[in-house]
């Protein structure tokens, strides 16, 4: 299976804050993925187990610490 090209990463992205929680389980934040469709936000835990499928999918990492 070929990997994506990466997603262009925005300009600018503004930096974690303790209001952004995980797009899978509302925990904090702590990584912001870009995807061509649009940003998603995973704890620690989730970034773990789906950062493979991730960069298949061309995501690039744009923030990974608050």
């Amino acid at each position: 299976m070929s990997t994506a090209p990466p997603c262009p990463a925005p300009a600018t992205t503004a930096p974690l804050t303790a209001a952004d929680r995980c797009d899978r389980c509302s925990a904090a934040a702590w990584v912001r993925v870009h995807l061509a469709a649009g940003d998603l936000l995973f704890c620690g835990h989730h970034h773990r187990a789906h950062r493979e499928g991730l960069a298949r999918a061309g995501a690039v990492v744009t923030a990974s610490v608050r």
